[in-house]
């Protein structure tokens, strides 16, 4: 390497160190939408349900107590996302296409809505409408028959670390790598009865991966070149929290139509998904799961309610 081509590349690289925020602005992206992995699309894939659940959701809240890892001080940030509720409900609303299996009812911010419904109260109880009759009362608040809870109720970090490099006549390059897990557990509790009707557990591993290269050559005899770079990436731990709350919501459809408490429309579609489904958890499809359980089972003991509320 001849004594021009260092020092071109000592000025860019000290060039680019000068420019304050211009890499930033070169870097910059225009917003997007949220990226829809794959569990989004497996949820959507559901079969259409015989009829819509209301359900309603309190909280969804991290349980594990644990802030962000960092080896070189106290870190104050919380490792997983805060907004495991706004996240369930997205992934609920996504079920079938799009609003097919759920009536999502508003919980997690009832205060609010009590509140706003109460200055609704009071405007109609204090003025007349435009023929000077008394305005009608607010309309009652839509009661569920399922409530869904749960929690965010692990993250193991380190689970799995190593790298591996290699170097030849000063040059070379090493991989380091680390393995997180986050675990989330639903469940899906009858309004009428507290019976816990369905629960059901996921995870998610989450990767970071850094690729370093370096090179060192002499350009004189008493003259070292050094040349550095490298990058990390890190897995977003608020998409990983997403995936595994989707696969949960996607094992709750499919473990409560194969107790029989709700029903797929068509039975032959709603068949396949629940034996593909056991397969994939158990490895094996149980002989005596062969169909949805019958109409009257588990259920629907006390009978079918409207609006599918159980």
């Amino acid at each position: 390497m001849s004594k021009r081509v260092a020092l071109a590349l000592s000025l860019g690289m000290l060039s680019l160190a000068a420019c304050g925020t211009a890499p930033a602005s070169m870097m910059a992206e225009r917003p997007t939408l949220g990226a829809r992995p794959q569990s989004t699309d497996e949820l959507r894939s559901l079969p259409q349900p015989r009829q819509r659940i209301d359900v309603a959701v309190f909280n969804f809240q991290d349980q594990t107590g644990q802030h962000r890892p960092n080896e070189n001080f106290a870190e104050y940030s919380f490792a997983v996302t805060q907004g495991g509720a706004s996240i369930l409900i997205n992934a609920l609303k996504e079920a079938g296409g799009g609003n097919r299996w759920f009536n999502v009812l508003e919980r997690n911010r009832l205060g609010d809505l009590l509140q706003e419904r109460q200055i609704i109260r009071a405007n109609r109880s204090e003025h007349v409408g435009a023929s000077g009759q008394p305005l009608p009362p607010i309309a009652p608040l839509r009661n569920a028959g399922v409530m869904l809870t749960g929690g965010i109720i692990g993250y193991d970090s380190n689970i799995l670390t190593g790298g591996a490099g290699a170097s030849f006549l000063g040059i070379g390059a090493h991989v380091d790598y680390r393995r997180d897990n986050v675990s989330v557990y639903l469940r899906a509790v009858s309004v009428a009865t507290g019976e816990v009707l369905v629960s059901v557990t996921a995870d998610k591993t989450i990767y970071s991966v850094g690729l370093q290269g370096m090179a060192n050559r002499y350009v004189g005899w008493n003259k070292l070149l050094q040349i550095e770079a490298g990058t990390t990436t890190n897995e977003p731990r608020q998409l990983a929290v997403r995936q595994a709350i989707e696969k949960a919501v996607h094992a709750m459809i499919v473990e409560g139509a194969s107790k029989g408490y709700w029903q797929f429309a068509d039975e032959n579609q709603g068949r396949a998904v629940i034996q593909e489904h056991l397969a994939t958890r158990d490895g094996e499809i149980p002989p005596s799961v062969t169909a949805q359980a019958p109409t009257g089972g588990p259920g629907k003991a006390d009978g079918a309610r409207p609006e599918g509320r159980i």
